[in-house]
């Protein structure tokens, strides 16, 4: 298989399964860790690697592979491969380009971008991909445990670093309070985006795509044991519980569903379950949460969502911006582009993209 995104958690973590179960990785993708992707090439022997960050390639130590420099020769270099199956864990915008390619490509999508489904869900098909993230993964498996329809479905949150101080300092919320994530040590991006909610509200329209429903909504669960739940149509739900160890849905996805065996993850023992602690996410302390509805309704403005927020991000990481312009301006792009119109291609998405992010430049 392939792995774009190497070097990340989730890549390594795919390495980690693949090694465990044989698996023959035939290429590696990877932005400018090239340090730790010279291990990974030593350890593998891929036939072909690529490296997104020209000003890396120095560092590269060449051995039997063919290398691909910049965005446009890797995605020639999907092309050439032979891997049925491709990880895409590239992180942000950037990732989209390699999901419509693979899409292009017929290549089954082992999905841990959330961006590609949030911005262009309507360009791709859900039954060529296989959802990574463990929210979706666990919806993926409830609804495949059954032959009853579904009314609800619902994912959860951990809250966020900023789940349990004082409201009223929220909005002033320095950078290093919200890079305090309580469960996980994750990138940076990722846990602004778990502070704000915004990162729930990728998930929930990327279950809008995958699952083809608006019934979609989120709780936190602060021990992130439990990752989603199913509520049928006789009304019983259904709960999936269990370690959250993103070997399990990289495991499933990279072999074929069916044929997993024995892997080493944690089990959940009973008394774990006491720990369960659900709570509604509070609108006063999440605000972006209020435009949940709205997103679902339309759901084309995730390219809005996404750019806004990307640029938020870099400004608030250089210490640029309060926290509370996420609210302020992901609130104000929302209301601003909810009535343009994106026809069913890339060039208007990188449209309606670029103009976000002008508008947001002139503020």
């Amino acid at each position: 298989m392939v792995i774009l995104g190497s070097t990340g958690s989730i890549g390594i973590n795919a390495i980690e399964v693949a090694k465990r179960f044989d698996i023959q990785i035939e290429a590696l993708v990877c932005n400018n860790n090239v340090e730790l992707l010279n291990k990974q090439i030593k350890e593998l022997n891929p036939a072909y690697v690529g490296i997104y960050d020209e000003s890396a390639l120095e560092r590269l130590e060449a051995r039997d592979c063919t290398i691909f420099v910049g965005k446009e020769e890797i995605l020639d270099m999907l092309g050439l491969c032979s891997s049925k199956k491709i990880l895409n864990a590239i992180v942000g915008f950037s990732g989209l380009a390699f999901s419509l390619r693979a899409a292009e490509l017929d290549l089954e999508i082992l999905l841990a971008n959330k961006e590609s489904l949030v911005i262009a869900g309507n360009l791709l098909s859900s039954s060529n991909i296989f959802p990574i993230d463990s929210e979706h993964f666990s919806l993926y498996t409830l609804l495949n445990s059954t032959d009853m329809a579904f009314r609800n479905l619902y994912i959860t949150a951990s809250g966020g670093a900023l789940r349990d101080i004082e409201s009223s300092r929220i909005h002033n919320a320095t950078l290093s309070e919200v890079l305090a994530h309580p469960t996980w040590r994750m990138g940076s991006r990722i846990t602004i985006d778990s502070a704000t909610m915004v990162n729930k509200l990728y998930e929930i329209l990327e279950a809008y795509w995958l699952f083809g429903t608006k019934n979609i909504d989120a709780l936190i669960e602060r021990n992130s044991l439990v990752h989603a739940l199913v509520q049928l149509e006789d009304g019983n739900m259904l709960a999936h519980i269990g370690s959250a160890d993103m070997r399990l849905p990289l495991s499933y996805g990279m072999l074929d569903m069916g044929e997993q065996k024995y892997f080493d993850i944690e089990s959940i023992g009973i008394k774990e379950l006491l720990k369960i602690d659900f709570q509604e996410i509070s609108i006063e302390r999440y605000p972006l949460w209020r435009h949940k509805d709205l997103l679902l309704e339309n759901p084309h403005l995730g390219v809005v969502l996404n750019a806004s927020n990307e640029y938020l991000q870099t400004q608030f990481l250089e210490e640029k911006i309060p926290f509370s312009y996420f609210d302020k301006y992901i609130s104000e792009a929302l209301n601003r582009f909810r009535d343009c119109e994106i026809e069913e291609s890339i060039e208007d998405i990188v449209e309606i993209r670029s103009e976000v992010l002008r508008w947001l430049s002139s503020c």
